[in-house]
């Protein structure tokens, strides 16, 4: 668990045993960032299976297989059998799923109700379709579920896109167009599935209405104020506070998807050559698909951008490229070689590294071998910046993996063509997944604070202090299930919540540090080595080492009886 995650799989803990399932909060705090649903399904799966993070990370990958599914079963549906199997390989194995679900984010989940939403509104169309209103039903249901999961962009990206698909068919001013898409019940079901919990989360988070375009530090207009203006209006804007996150530059959001969707990828020239006249089923998906990409890229061309925000396009993509891969031609032929040239050239790298850092030698963790560029660390890959050559020797055996995984694709597009080489591709995918989960088993001590919350846990009681905001250490909190007070920490995620009625008092300046620091009771300070000397000026030399780990390390005010009972299992 990293930062997000501990933070998500916290906030569904905190639901789960206070009761209140309309306002999230963390650590007493109202958290009114995000919608509820996925915090709703993480806390029905720790009632079934117990609370752990191996619970938390269960909805998003059975998200993951659920929108594979669907991926294909649509393809199959407009394309054929052959297509559909293709795309439903293409989403399950490119690199975007597979990172953009490390996350605990209900991404996956709402590209799941986009992609049902769009499968819904074309089958609601099709007049050989014998249940119209059903798939007219189904598409409002997702729409509803959506909102529940991501607010108001579940509804902006496939309605939009219909509206432009109508538009393009000719069919926006068609009476029957409307009668078989049943707006109004369609509307009335929308409501029905998202309207109770946002009229309770207003309700309970007074004040009701609030039309001010500002948002600064110390202001606090109430949940329906920062969930919809804030949140979606301002953030649209680039003018949100707090801003703690980042924007990828527009250029690189767009090329960025040849990572994402690699090694797919390669095969999108083709697609170019495929007929986007809506003339039947194929046509009108394609078609579909295309204003589904369009419009989304589009969007986020004129907002502010991170990494995985694109990822309600991927099934798009992926039906137009398992459409092209079945059709075969030239271009595919052409994106096979390219795809054999680029994996030889990973295996020759994967390689060469391999031999630089074979005697290099591995003391501690990986986090003494790695660079540390904080201003990139509000993007969701920022941390891939901190990589050094030195950092290869603590990944030689999940390096070693993905070299056999490049030359498992190197030798199957070479001897291999059609679907034995999409295949190739596949198993390549899932052994280079498989590198790369063992990578992030050697980042944890880096990248989660779960170490040190398993010392604290061995340790005597005691209250827990933050020398960060409550994001930088959320792993301690949620492997301790123990809110910490926070030192001079009053702001980014929780600052807004800080300032309502009855928020908890956890926010403490370093005059009430210095008197809890010296009085009797017990208090453990998780912070970073680099703030070492600054903590030293404000609290003196009552400090008591528990466990370093990752470049963290965890402080006492008092002498453990015994300091070695509670060090880190090496």
């Amino acid at each position: 668990m990293d930062d997000v995650d501990a933070v998500q799989a916290q906030i569904a803990r905190n639901m789960l045993t206070s009761g209140d399932w309309v306002t999230a909060r963390l650590d007493g705090v109202i958290y009114l960032e995000k919608s509820p649903l996925h915090y709703w399904i993480n806390a029905a799966f720790y009632e079934l299976l117990g609370v752990s993070d191996w619970a938390a990370r269960v909805p998003y990958a059975l998200s993951s297989v659920a929108l594979a599914l669907l991926t294909t079963a649509f393809g199959i549906w407009a394309f054929g059998k052959n297509a559909g199997f293709y795309a439903g390989l293409c989403i399950a194995t490119c690199a975007g799923l597979f990172l953009f679900t490390r996350i605990l984010i209900p991404d996956v989940m709402l590209t799941f109700t986009i992609a049902l939403a769009m499968w819904a509104f074309l089958r609601a169309l099709d007049p050989q379709e014998t249940h119209p209103r059903l798939w007219a039903m189904t598409l409002a249901v997702s729409l509803g579920l959506g909102l529940l999961l991501k607010s108001l962009v579940a509804i902006v990206f496939p309605v939009f896109t219909a509206l432009i698909y109508l538009a393009v068919t000719r069919q926006l001013f068609v009476r029957q167009t409307w009668k078989r898409l049943h707006p109004i019940s369609g509307t009335l079901i929308v409501l029905l599935v998202a309207a109770p919990w946002h009229v309770l989360a207003t309700l309970r988070n007074p004040p009701y209405f609030s039309f001010s375009l500002h948002s600064g530090p110390g202001e606090y207009h109430g949940f329906l104020w920062f969930f919809f203006m804030n949140e979606q209006f301002l953030r649209f804007l680039n003018l949100r506070y707090p801003r703690d996150y980042n924007t990828v530059p527009r250029l690189y959001f767009w090329l960025f998807h040849l990572i994402w969707l690699f090694p797919w990828s390669v095969y999108i020239p083709a697609i170019f050559k495929l007929s986007f006249k809506p003339v039947d089923r194929a046509g009108q998906t394609r078609l579909l698909a295309l204003c589904w990409i369009g419009f989304l890229l589009i969007f986020f061309t004129f907002s502010t951008t991170q990494e995985y925000y694109s990822m309600p396009c991927y099934p798009a993509f992926a039906l137009l490229i398992g459409c092209a891969m079945a059709t075969g031609g030239k271009w595919i032929r052409i994106g096979t070689r390219v795809l054999c040239a680029l994996v030889i050239c990973s295996a020759v790298a994967g390689i060469s590294i391999l031999i630089a850092v074979w005697h290099v030698p591995t003391p501690a963790d990986i986090s003494v071998a790695l660079s540390h560029n904080p201003q990139v660390y509000t993007l969701s890959l920022g941390h891939m910046e901190d990589l050094t050559l030195r950092s290869f020797a603590y990944l030689r055996r999940p390096l070693a993996l993905a070299v056999v995984a490049f030359l498992i694709g190197a030798v199957g597009n070479l001897w291999w063509k059609g679907q034995r080489a999409f295949l190739a591709t596949a198993f390549m995918m899932v052994v280079f997944f498989h590198a790369a989960r063992l990578a992030m088993v050697s980042f944890d001590p880096f990248l989660s604070t779960r170490p040190l919350a398993e010392v604290i846990l061995r340790a005597p009681p005691g209250r827990l202090i933050s020398s960060y905001p409550y994001y930088q250490f959320s792993s301690v909190w949620f492997y301790t299930n123990r809110g910490p007070l926070i030192w001079n920490g009053r702001y980014n995620n929780l600052e807004y919540g800080s300032f309502a009625p009855g928020a908890a008092d956890i926010f403490i300046d370093d005059a009430r540090m210095q008197t809890l620091w010296r009085g009797a009771d017990r208090y453990y300070l998780v912070a970073e080595d680099g703030q070492l000397p600054r903590i030293s000026t404000v609290l003196g030399e009552q400090l008591n080492p528990v466990a370093h780990s990752g470049g963290k390390i965890v402080l006492t005010n008092h002498p453990l009886p015994d300091k070695a009972a509670f060090s880190i299992s090496q």
